[in-house]
């Protein structure tokens, strides 16, 4: 299982258009600019724990605490 903190924008890109099926921006439009990621990682949000865990993602923070953005 990944967390999806852990997704490139590209990464995530992929999983919400052709794992998903959403319709986004092209890639190249929003993987440059600062609200990209969270405008594509948001679109995972409308999917219940077990579809995700179908891709194999998971909301869970990293397992590493130095990761953890409230550390």
């Amino acid at each position: 299982m990944r967390s999806i903190y852990e997704l490139t924008t590209e990464e995530a890109y992929r999983l919400a258009t052709e794992h998903f099926g959403h319709s986004l921006p092209p890639l190249e439009a929003i993987e440059n600019e600062d609200w990209g990621r969270d405008y594509v990682l948001q679109h995972f949000q409308q999917h219940s724990a077990e579809e995700l865990a179908a891709a194999g993602l998971t909301w869970q923070a990293l397992a590493d605490p130095s990761h953890d953005p409230e550390a």
